[in-house]
């Protein structure tokens, strides 16, 4: 199941020099957040917060109501997914997408058949049949991030994070990818969280947009409301050149549902 993901008051130094400032926001369970800013403003940096890969200076991230340091990086069944791939040279497709499950314990590892028929699943579902013998040499870029994203989903993750996941493409491949990763989601519904510099990436994704400038949040809301309502001098700078009809306009009746039962729980 998908969880909820809360960022509380994070604060982040380099040597002395603020990555990020006290940043605080949530993210529904099934929800897809995108980090769009200028580089050096503290995307990646909260990105590898998230995931456990950077040690805050202040602040906690929560999935649910835990605290993700009360959680090893195991129990936390984050799925990362790199601009450059890092898939392993040597291994098949099918390998490379079994790593996870085959790196479990004993007693929660699935058999070599139910891992096959989980990467075949896989496989399907980021229309890459029948390419399980191939090995990352043997394809294309496009392919390979698509395999890398298999691979990621294929510990069954609670959360999804992307770091720049189309950055290493040319302009047509990203285009075709980003249109179908928002399919993807839309069928899977996974917590994702990913980054971008790339504004017309971010507004035909996401159902929501944390616009970071110098480690601050300058403004986060729906690719509409940034658009009509910018929150600041800069955001209105910064989307100025966004293609309007590529906006995604985010279908937020089960956000809404959620937040509605939550009130009323309260």
């Amino acid at each position: 199941m998908p969880v909820s993901v809360s960022i509380k008051n994070i604060a982040k130094n380099f040597g002395g020099n603020p990555a990020l400032r006290n940043v605080s926001f949530h993210i529904e369970p099934g929800e897809l957040v995108a980090l769009l800013g200028p580089s050096g403003s503290g995307k990646t940096t909260l990105l590898r917060t998230v995931a456990g890969l950077e040690f805050q200076d202040k602040g906690e991230v929560f999935f649910d109501d835990t605290k993700s340091a009360e959680l090893s990086l195991r129990e936390r069944r984050i799925g990362f997914v790199f601009q450059h791939y890092a898939l392993f040279k040597h291994m098949t497709v099918m390998d490379n997408i079994a790593f996870g499950l085959r790196a479990r314990p004993r007693r929660t590892r699935p058999t070599e058949v139910q891992i096959r028929g989980r990467v075949l699943e896989l496989l399907s579902l980021v229309q890459l049949d029948g390419l399980e013998a191939r090995y990352p040499a043997q394809l294309s870029g496009g392919q390979r991030q698509r395999v890398a994203l298999a691979r990621a989903l294929a510990i069954e993750p609670r959360v999804l994070l992307l770091d720049e996941p189309f950055g290493a493409l040319d302009a047509k491949v990203r285009k075709d990818l980003r249109r179908w990763l928002r399919d993807l989601h839309d069928k899977t519904r996974h917590t994702t969280l990913f980054v971008t510099h790339d504004q017309d990436e971010a507004f035909e994704l996401a159902d929501r947009i944390a616009i970071l400038n110098d480690g601050v949040i300058e403004q986060l809301g729906t690719p509409a409301e940034i658009l009509t309502k910018p929150a600041t001098d800069f955001v209105a700078e910064f989307v100025a050149d966004v293609h309007v009809a590529h906006v995604h306009q985010p279908n937020l009746t089960w956000l809404r549902d959620k937040r509605a039962s939550a009130q009323s729980a309260a």
